[in-house]
C-alpha cells in the first residue's frame, strides 16, 4: 500500500546490523517483481486514497473491500466531499465490510482534515495519529506509504513474517508486544525510502506468501535464512490462538439491522427491526448497542435511521 518509488539499495540503518539488512534486499527485490497492482498503491490514488485503504484493510480481505473502496472513491474523492455528507451516509456505503464503526470513524477523520489541516491528509506522524479513529498503526502506514515516511508499520502479516524470519516462532504473540515493536524498528532500514519500501514489501510477503495456515517457503525470497525454517518449522507453543466467529453472535445480529437501514430511504419501523431476528432480546440487545455506537439513530416516534450528525 505505497505510491512511494522504487528506492536505492538497502544498507543498514540505526541500530541494523548487515545481518539483518541482508533481510531487505531480497524481500523488496520481490515486491518489485509479484506486487499485486492494486489501486491504492497507484499515485493517484493520493493520500486520502491510502487513508481509505487503511481504514477498509483493518480484519477485511483485500477482494472484499476493492469494489467498495473504488465506490468511495469515485463518489468522495476528497476528504472534504465525505465531511460534506451525514455520517450515516458512509455507514451506507461502508455496505457489508464488517465492524462499521470504521465509517463513522473514517467519517469523523475526513472532518478533521478538513477543519485542521484544509482539507489535505497531513504527513507528520503526530498529526495523524490526533486524527479521530487513527490509531498507531494507521499513523504509521499513512506516512510510510502515503509519504515514503520511515516508521516501522506492524500489521498482522508483517508481525507474522517476523515472529518466523527472526524470532524463530510460527506465530506472534495474540496482541502485539514491545519486545516486536523493538524488534520492527530495530530492522528498519534507515534510509525513509527504503524503510518505506520494506514496510509494504514485508506486509505483502506475509499476506502472499508467509501466510497464517499455508505458508509457501519455496516461493519466499527469505527462505535460507529464516529462523522459524532453521529451527524445523516447530508447531506453535503458546497461548491458542484467537478464532473469529460470526453465525448466531451479535455481530450477525448487528449486520442484518444495519442491512435493513442501509437500503432504506426512510425512517424505518421497529417491526421491520424485529423480522430480521427471532430472538428479541439479542435482538434488542444488538440494537441497543448499534444505537450506543452512533451506527443507528432512534426518533422520537418509535423509528430508527442511519445518524444524520
Amino acid at each position: 500500500m505505497t505510491t512511494t518509488p522504487a528506492p536505492p539499495k538497502p544498507a543498514p540503518g540505526p541500530g541494523t546490523t548487515a545481518s539483518e539488512s541482508a533481510l531487505h534486499l531480497p524481500v523488496i527485490a520481490w515486491f518489485e517483481a509479484h506486487a499485486r497492482d492494486l489501486p491504492w498503491r497507484r499515485p493517484e490514488a493520493g493520500p486520502w486514497g491510502v487513508m481509505v485503504s487503511e481504514f477498509m484493510l483493518q480484519q477485511t480481505p483485500v477482494n472484499r473491500v476493492l469494489p467498495v473502496y473504488e465506490e468511495w472513491l469515485a463518489r468522495w474523492p476528497r476528504p472534504a466531499d465525505l465531511a460534506a455528507e451525514p455520517p450515516g451516509e458512509a455507514v451506507r456505503a461502508w455496505g457489508r465490510l464488517g465492524y462499521p464503526r470504521r465509517a463513522l470513524r473514517l467519517h469523523a477523520a475526513a472532518t478533521a482534515i478538513t477543519e485542521r489541516h484544509g482539507g489535505v491528509v497531513p504527513d507528520d506522524h503526530a498529526e495523524l495519529l490526533a486524527l479521530p479513529g487513527v490509531g498507531e498503526y494507521t499513523a504509521a502506514a499513512v506516512a510510510s506509504f502515503a509519504y515514503g515516511r520511515r516508521h516501522a508499520v506492524l500489521d498482522t502479516n508483517v508481525r507474522r513474517v517476523l515472529a518466523r524470519a527472526v524470532t524463530g516462532v510460527q506465530y506472534p504473540p495474540n496482541a502485539t508486544t514491545a519486545a516486536e515493536r523493538r524488534l520492527a524498528q530495530e530492522l528498519l532500514p534507515g534510509e525513509e525510502a527504503v524503510a518505506a519500501r520494506w514496510a509494504a514489501a514485508s506486509m505483502e510477503l506475509g499476506a502472499l506468501v508467509c501466510t497464517a495456515r499455508t505458508p509457501v517457503c519455496g516461493r519466499c525470497p527469505i527462505a535460507d535464512r529464516c529462523a522459524w525454517r532453521a529451527a524445523g518449522s516447530p508447531e506453535h507453543d503458546g497461548p491458542p490462538r484467537r478464532g473469529q466467529t460470526y453465525a448466531g453472535t451479535d455481530r450477525q445480529v448487528r449486520g442484518k439491522l444495519l442491512a435493513v437501514l442501509r437500503e432504506a430511504v426512510a425512517p424505518v419501523p421497529q417491526e421491520a427491526l424485529d423480522a430480521v431476528w427471532d430472538e428479541p432480546v439479542q435482538r434488542a440487545r444488538a440494537l441497543d448497542g448499534l444505537v450506543a455506537d452512533g451506527l443507528v439513530e432512534p426518533l422520537e416516534d418509535g423509528t430508527y435511521r442511519l445518524p444524520l450528525t
